[in-house]
């Protein structure tokens, strides 16, 4: 069954250095299935096709301004997080630094930075709970979403899940995830397979698309 493009959006999470690019700190943990499932090649091959089929892409990214170290708890990978700085930003009045950790994937540019993806405020720990993407969804009359991106077992879970229970036809594009480490993305996978309306390899989307 081919996707509706009217209704279908390309959600793509965290396309960031920090997760994608060897100076990050998320990185160092999760290159081995980024490499194994070809992670990179597999979004841009997404991308490529969902632009060229004039299918709309998001970005919910993920980026931590000074005040957001001053939190007074957290969860474990909250803390894992803060510690690393991560997605460190200098404040939510400046640009993104080209060439930081936080800043999107120069492989990606050509397709995120093109003035046509619409780019959703920053989700603040694992979901879309804490960002406006599911408004911008609603405001394209978007129902069906196919996520990308990192980290699958947590960010990508934690999106599919809200997205779910938001109502929003929800698939994954399973080898354009990854996480740190083999049992966590084989455990992700096991949750795709069951709370998603599809865990599908790139090709199938790819296929869909067209």
């Amino acid at each position: 069954m081919k996707f509706n493009k009217k209704e279908t959006a390309v959600v793509v999470v965290d396309p960031q250095n920090e997760f994608l690019h060897e100076m990050g700190e998320g990185y160092k943990l999760a290159k081995d299935v980024v490499k194994a499932n070809n992670t990179i090649e597999n979004m841009i091959s997404l991308l490529k096709t969902a632009k060229e089929n004039r299918y709309k892409v998001f970005v919910s990214p993920h980026y931590y301004y000074p005040h957001d170290y001053t939190w007074k708890f957290g969860s474990n990978g909250e803390h894992m997080m803060h510690q690393m700085k991560m997605f460190e930003r200098k404040g939510p009045s400046e640009a993104v630094e080209k060439n930081s950790r936080a800043d999107i994937l120069d492989e990606f540019k050509p397709y995120l930075e093109d003035g046509e993806t619409i780019i959703a405020s920053p989700h603040k720990i694992f979901g879309p709970q804490t960002n406006d993407l599911v408004l911008q969804l609603r405001k394209q009359k978007i129902d069906t979403v196919i996520l990308v991106g990192m980290n699958s077992n947590i960010c990508i879970e934690s999106h599919m899940r809200d997205l779910v229970e938001q109502g929003f036809e929800v698939y994954i594009a399973k080898d354009a995830t990854a996480a740190p480490g083999e049992e966590a993305y084989k455990a992700a996978e096991v949750n795709f397979g069951m709370l998603s309306s599809g865990s599908l390899t790139t090709e199938e989307v790819l296929e869909r698309l067209k």
